[in-house]
């Protein structure tokens, strides 16, 4: 018999950790979730819930790293939305603190939570040797983590670097272009104010992402940076008039109010051939 592996889920109580952790859960994994003081309403009950400032200087890790848990996913991360904010660059050390005491703990699995604003401007597919040169606060930190992560425990643990793209999906519980388009809705508005919408971008539903990234953490055969997206470049403003439709939106976008984002590709999607490859052996199996 399969011995139950004990899983410790940073950013729990996020956007994405939510997901993850209901997706661990449903691997029968012993799930230690850790969430911001105040947050565990936000978290399934059926996994074991933390309270814990991870990211403070003078954060105690011992509590949640003895004993040392089989793998953590560590998603916790500050003004993810905001992408030139400096609160990226003041709190990289914290990151790092955390991840070296998860590896001296014995832990054998790190997990992590990338982005493809790691890579900065690029025309087509990422792959895991894509080079990066990130134009944003934001993708400068996580591919400093990265590197850094890559250099120090790479020889100790299974390190997984999974790099996320453009994600939907739950779209009352986060800060992206949905939640905005949701709340214009709500107040009545006729028209959103929207960019040209020609950039083509890896879309990926969070409950999705949830089972990939828990997928992956569960085990020691995908390692480095691995892609968790679907593969597949779709347009922007394809993607959001079709949320407007299947959520029965009567709004409008209004295109061109806002110039595109200058660190935004034309048409920029992940290589998901590995997690494609891995997810659809599991199903099999």
């Amino acid at each position: 018999m399969t011995e139950r592996q004990r899983v410790l889920v940073t950013g729990a109580g996020g956007y994405i950790g939510r997901h993850v952790v209901n997706a661990l859960l449903a691997e029968d994994a012993d799930v230690v979730a850790v969430v911001r003081p105040g947050g565990a309403a936000k978290v399934n009950p059926d996994a074991s819930i933390v309270e814990l400032d991870l990211l403070s200087s003078d954060a105690d890790y011992s509590s949640i790293l003895d004993p040392a848990p089989a793998a953590v996913i560590h998603l916790a991360w500050e003004a993810g939305f905001a992408h030139n904010s400096p609160v990226h660059m003041l709190k990289l050390s914290e990151h790092f603190r955390f991840l070296n005491a998860a590896a001296e703990a014995g832990v054998k699995r790190l997990a992590v939570l990338g982005t493809m604003h790691e890579v900065g401007r690029h025309e087509g597919a990422i792959t895991a040797e894509t080079p990066t040169n990130p134009l944003s606060l934001y993708g400068i930190a996580k591919d400093a983590l990265r590197k850094s992560s890559f250099l120090a425990f790479d020889e100790k643990v299974t390190l997984q670097w999974l790099r996320a793209y453009y994600i939907y999906g739950d779209d009352r519980n986060n800060q992206s272009i949905f939640t905005k388009l949701l709340e214009a809705a709500d107040a009545g508005k006729a028209e959103f104010p929207f960019t040209s919408g020609k950039a083509k971008f890896d879309f990926i539903h969070v409950e999705e992402l949830g089972r990939q990234i828990a997928a992956v953490a569960l085990q020691d055969e995908l390692r480095g940076v691995v892609n968790v997206g679907s593969g597949v470049p779709v347009s922007l403003g394809e993607h959001v008039e079709r949320f407007i439709a299947d959520n029965h939106l009567e709004i409008a976008l209004k295109y061109g109010a806002f110039p595109d984002r200058p660190y935004d590709s034309k048409e920029v999607y992940g290589d998901a051939t590995a997690i494609q490859s891995f997810m659809a052996a599991r199903a099999g199996s």
